[in-house]
């Protein structure tokens, strides 16, 4: 694939327009602006800010990276029982270690249905990829088919991770334009000042040994939390 086709592809893996549901989850930010917590363009980007350096986020796209150099990996050699068998145990592996760290039902739902969305998307626009994906397990998180996608599409990891965080960075932003409310231009300025942390995030992420995986959550956990119990809600998280 040359490289304007692997960008296209990676424009179509990240645009809002991708049936996945992503417009429906404000991953505990509504319930950050319902406490009063997030309330300008100043707080949520200092929110957003904090989840790139620390959060969950961090931790999805470490399985990202890992499950895209898993699949790399075990294609770069000649398929048989044996690779097909490894790949599947740390496709897999990765997928439950996903799946163990979603620290409330709410983002673990989040993640299932997002990821069953886009395998189902892929089937039917790859059907080549049965077996990978049949290789990670049911239910498959979102960053996990994200990867699939991603080095089937031969897009790079760094500019997959790079997608990967922008894409959700640019949704939790349009949640903050219709909860706060912002206007549409303060939301654009607010993306462009979370480029940089998006940069070193990712290079972090490169970076990490496996013994150093970690993330500091518990802000967006108790968030997530009491958002079931809000008295009204717009979003699904």
């Amino acid at each position: 694939m040359t490289q304007p086709q692997a960008l296209l592809r990676l424009l179509q893996l990240v645009s809002p327009a991708l049936p996945v549901g992503a417009y429906s989850y404000s991953e505990g930010l509504e319930t950050m602006v319902q406490s009063g917590t997030v309330t300008d363009p100043i707080s949520l980007e200092d929110w957003l800010t904090q989840e790139l350096r620390y959060g969950t986020i961090r931790l999805e796209a470490t399985a990202l990276l890992r499950a895209y150099r898993a699949v790399e990996c075990n294609t770069a050699v000649e398929s048989n029982t044996a690779v097909e068998s490894a790949r599947a145990k740390t496709l897999s592996d990765w997928n439950d270690w996903l799946s163990a760290l979603r620290e409330t039902e709410e983002m673990r739902e989040q993640s299932w249905q997002m990821g069953r969305s886009l395998t189902r998307l892929l089937l039917s626009l790859q059907p080549e990829l049965q077996p990978v994906i049949s290789s990670c397990g049911e239910p498959c998180n979102f960053a996990i088919a994200f990867a699939i996608a991603a080095h089937h599409w031969q897009i790079d990891s760094h500019t997959a991770l790079l997608g990967y965080l922008h894409s959700w960075i640019a949704n939790l932003v349009n949640a903050g334009v219709r909860l706060i409310p912002l206007g549409q231009t303060q939301g654009q300025h607010l993306l462009l000042n979370l480029y940089p942390q998006m940069e070193k995030a990712v290079d972090a992420i490169l970076q990490q040994k496996e013994e150093d995986f970690g993330n500091c959550g518990w802000g967006l956990a108790i968030a997530s939390m009491n958002h079931e119990t809000l008295y009204s809600r717009l979003f699904r998280s």
